[in-house]
């Protein structure tokens, strides 16, 4: 199993735009990110530092294998 970068929630919603997700809206310190095709809604925290389990929900939910993802970072 990968491990995965620590990484923040600016970071993962840059790396999920340039699989084709695009902005909804900000809800405080939660930006929510959607793909129409296929359909998938995310919603990401806008914390400096995003915990161990957060990222690996975010990818399952938005089909991204964890290398794809490190490597969009």
């Amino acid at each position: 199993m990968n491990k995965l970068l620590c990484v923040s929630g600016r970071q993962c919603v840059d790396a999920l735009q340039k699989v084709g997700f695009v902005f909804r809206r900000q809800n405080h310190d939660h930006t929510v990110l959607r793909r129409n095709d296929p359909f998938a809604q995310i919603v990401v925290p806008d914390h400096d530092r995003l915990d161990r389990g957060t990222p690996r929900a975010i990818l399952r939910q938005a089909d991204i294998s964890i290398e794809k993802f490190i490597s969009l970072l």
